[in-house]
């Protein structure tokens, strides 16, 4: 299981942490995701969500 939004597919990106010395090493930037129970297809499901998605309401939580 990759670590995804399950919603809207946001995954990692890659980019460099830059020193001041502008020594340039690799790193991610990874999502804000969020282990919510929600319904889906009509039954709770624990699915991973980024915060956005939670947000802007994508995301029909279980109660």
């Amino acid at each position: 299981m990759a670590f995804s939004c399950d919603l809207c597919g946001k995954k990692h990106q890659s980019g460099h942490n830059v020193s001041h010395a502008n020594n340039k090493t690799k790193r991610i930037f990874a999502p804000n995701l969020q282990r919510v129970k929600a319904v889906v297809e009509g039954a709770t499901k624990h699915i991973r969500v980024c915060t956005r998605c939670l947000r802007t309401g994508l995301v029909k939580k279980a109660v």
